[in-house]
């Protein structure tokens, strides 16, 4: 059964407030905290590949009944080589230099005084996208790599195998003291919901919508 909108928006809202809360402590996260967190999650994927699995072949088979395209099947698809290949790209997130608190540019006035340009992160960042799951924990790790909080919406044609990765990084992460509200996913299909996201710009710093 749908939820009402006005209970969808309450509770976009609620995740929202959420990640705002997040985002101020990721903000002040060490380089070497972040990568501890994402080290877990690619660990956990790993440990959890069986279960991903389970639930991706729930979305496969409802994408045979309702005609999806043979390329869009295999969007779709997870495989043990797929989801170690997630585990693979979190892990070369983590060699990668950390892009919040980078110094940009730097100049010293004729009075002495210097000033530097640097990059901070941006807060609570809203991702939309289709299709691959995959997108769901590369979007995830990229966002919490630079230091931002993060809503996931993806497609409902893998609504079941989002859920299961959402909860897997979620988890994950907070084992080792990621803050809880740092990933959240949008957890029904329901379109009335981005326009919700759309809307509570007093706490989603910047949207995206990916494909």
């Amino acid at each position: 059964m749908q939820q009402t909108e006005v209970s969808l928006k309450t509770q976009l809202t609620e995740m929202a407030q959420k990640a705002k809360n997040a985002a101020r402590l990721l903000a002040v996260a060490s380089s070497e905290e972040k990568n501890h967190w994402l080290g877990a999650m690619a660990d956990a994927l790993m440990t959890e590949k069986e279960r991903i699995l389970t639930a991706n072949r729930l979305d496969l088979a409802n994408g045979v009944k309702t005609g999806l395209s043979k390329a869009m099947m295999d969007r779709l698809t997870l495989t043990e080589e797929r989801i170690r290949d997630m585990a693979e790209g979190i892990r070369h997130v983590i060699s990668l230099q950390d892009p919040a608190g980078k110094i940009l540019s730097e100049i010293i006035r004729p009075n002495g005084l210097k000033i530097q340009k640097v990059s901070v992160p941006i807060g609570v960042i809203g991702i939309i996208y289709e299709s691959r799951p995959n997108v769901t924990v590369d979007s995830g790790i990229l966002c919490l790599k630079a230091g931002n909080a993060v809503i996931l919406r993806g497609g409902s044609e893998a609504i079941e195998s989002n859920r299961v990765l959402a909860s897997i990084i979620e988890k994950a992460g907070q084992a080792v003291g990621m803050p809880d509200g740092a990933v959240n996913l949008v957890p029904v299909t329901d379109r009335s919901a981005v326009s919700i996201l759309l809307k509570l710009n007093k706490f989603i710093d910047l949207i995206i919508p990916r494909g």
